[in-house]
Order: C-alpha cells, then structure tokens, then sequence
C-alpha cells in the first residue's frame, strides 16, 4: 500500500489550528546575540522571542523593523517564538 504524502498546504493548516498558543502581531524592536528579538506587539506587550524551526530551516531572515507573528505560551507571555514574516 503506497504511503499518502501530505501535500505543504496541509502542513501549514496543522500550526493554524492549534489552539494551545496565542498568536500576536509586533514589530521587531530590538535583536540580541543567540537570535534572540525583542518584539513590541500591537496590544502594547514587549516579548522576547526566537524564530521557529520552518523559519531557521528554510533561513527567513528577519531584521529591525520587520512586522512578525509571534506565536506565545499562554503560561509565559513574555517569552515566544517567530512564525511569520509579513511581506
């Protein structure tokens, strides 16, 4: 029996519907030393954050002023991490 592979569209939908993350939209205020990003979200919060897996793998840079989504734990909203690059 041959093996469905699941098409990128599929594996993108997965991150979308996880309920478990609070996802938020920043600009990127200040960059640290281990990739680490200071991120001032639209609700006013600042958060710390790092790029996801996809994004280090694929090498999406992000740089100073970039508009991002960050994606936080709900039981440490000062911590997170990158899941998208606005265009």
């Amino acid at each position: 029996m041959a093996r469905k592979r699941r098409g990128e569209d599929a594996f993108y939908a997965d991150e979308d519907t996880r309920d478990d993350h609070v996802k938020l939209d920043g600009v990127i205020t200040n960059v640290f030393a281990g990739g680490q990003f200071e991120i001032k979200t639209d609700a006013g919060a600042v958060v710390r954050a790092q790029l996801c897996g996809r994004m280090r793998k694929y090498r999406i840079r992000v740089i100073l002023g970039d508009r991002v989504t960050v994606a936080l734990s709900p039981y440490d909203l000062t911590h997170g991490m990158i899941v998208y690059r606005a265009k």
